[in-house]
């Protein structure tokens, strides 16, 4: 492992994997990225929420998402990766998970993905599709799942 790419999520499981992620990245002394994925539904909801308080003026932008989820992704890192002895860079990315995760993975050319999955039947992620399920068929590295 040389590049490793952390999603970080608000899940106990998601911090538990960032842990042992960067023990690991730690271990044999490579790259850790931690990124947290603001989905496009996330960001419209967002949006709507805060234009929808009279007393502010506020127009949430797509740099102001991004900046919040760079921003999610090193406090969890912090939070979680204090005393682990691992340097870590922080990414915020706006837009379906599984394409952001992916493109970065490609973008820094990563070699491994730490990814918090969630159990599903095989119906479920027939019909609702599944990020982890992806990152694991179309990522050309290895891929470790935590499930909740």
């Amino acid at each position: 492992m040389e590049r490793a790419i952390a999603v970080v999520e608000a899940s106990d499981s998601a911090k538990a994997l960032v842990r042992e992620a960067g023990e690991l990245a730690a271990g044999v002394d490579a790259e850790l990225i931690l990124v947290h994925v603001t989905t496009d539904e996330e960001y419209a909801d967002r949006r709507e929420s805060m234009m929808s308080i009279p007393s502010i003026d506020v127009n949430y932008t797509v740099d102001e998402a991004l900046d919040g989820a760079e921003k999610f992704a090193k406090d969890i890192g912090r939070d979680v990766l204090e005393g682990v002895g691992v340097e870590y860079e922080s990414v915020g990315r706006l837009g379906e998970k599984g394409d952001e995760i992916l493109a970065l993975a490609d973008e820094r050319d990563a070699d491994h993905i730490f990814v918090a999955g969630r159990k599903r039947s095989p119906t479920g992620k027939a019909i609702f599709g599944d990020v982890t399920q992806r990152i694991i068929l179309e990522f050309d590295g290895a891929v470790t799942v935590v499930t909740t």
